[in-house]
C-alpha cells in the first residue's frame, strides 16, 4: 500500500471503525486485502502437510474475526497486528481439528534458532509444531505479554522488527530485545 491517498484512507477507515461505524471495516477491507492476502501467504507458505485451508479462506475468516471483535486500531501497523493474531487464531484452530482427525504422522521441530524465524522458512513446521509453539506462547504471554505480542508480529505475520515497534506501539531495541528473550523462552520451553 504505496499510495498516499490509500494509506490515508485506511487511516480515516480505522478512525470511523474506532468511533463505532459499522460500516469502516467493510469499506476498509478492499483497501487491505492485499496486504492481508500476502500476510496469509506467507503464513500459509511454510507449512508441512495438507493445504485445504488455503490463503484466500484464512484471509477471509480472519476479516470475520476482525470484524466480529476489536475495533480500536490505532494504526495500520496495529490493525495488521491483530489480524496476525487472529490469523494464529485461525491456523491454531486448523492444526487442532487436523490433529483431531489424525494423531501422530509427519512431524517437524520449529527451529527457533533460526535467523530470520518465521512460519513461511522452507520446510516450515507441521501442524503439529504450531500447537506445541501455540501452548508455549500462551504460557509466555501470562510471564510477559508483550513478548508474546513480538512473537506474534514477527513469527506469524513476518513482520520486520520496525513494524512490529509499531505495532507492539514500543522502540525498536525493545522489540529486538524481547525477540531474543522470547526466542530463548520458547525454544526452552518447547525442548522441555
Amino acid at each position: 500500500m504505496s499510495d498516499p491517498m490509500s494509506a490515508a484512507e485506511v487511516t480515516r477507515l480505522l478512525h470511523a471503525a474506532q468511533a463505532g461505524d459499522p460500516q469502516a471495516l467493510d469499506r476498509l477491507f478492499p483497501l487491505v486485502y492485499d496486504e492481508l492476502r500476502a500476510l496469509a501467504h506467507r503464513q500459509r507458505g511454510g507449512w508441512s502437510g495438507q493445504r485445504t485451508l488455503n490463503t484466500t479462506a484464512l484471509v477471509h475468516e480472519a476479516y470475520l474475526r476482525l470484524q466480529d471483535g476489536e475495533t480500536g486500531f490505532e494504526s495500520r501497523a496495529h490493525f495488521l497486528g491483530v489480524a496476525a493474531k487472529a490469523m494464529r487464531h485461525i491456523l491454531v484452530d486448523y492444526a487442532r481439528r487436523q490433529g483431531a482427525q489424525k494423531r501422530g504422522g509427519d512431524q517437524h521441530r520449529v527451529d527457533l534458532d533460526a535467523p530470520g524465524l518465521s512460519i513461511a522458512n522452507p520446510g516450515g513446521p507441521a501442524l503439529t509444531d504450531l500447537l506445541a509453539l501455540d501452548t508455549a506462547l500462551d504460557k509466555l504471554a501470562e510471564n510477559d505479554a508483550r513478548a508474546a505480542q513480538i512473537v506474534e508480529c514477527r513469527f506469524f505475520a513476518d513482520m520486520t522488527i520496525e513494524e512490529t515497534a509499531a505495532a507492539v506501539g514500543v522502540s525498536t531495541p525493545t522489540v529486538k530485545r524481547s525477540w531474543r528473550m522470547a526466542q530463548a523462552w520458547l525454544y526452552r520451553e518447547m525442548q522441555g
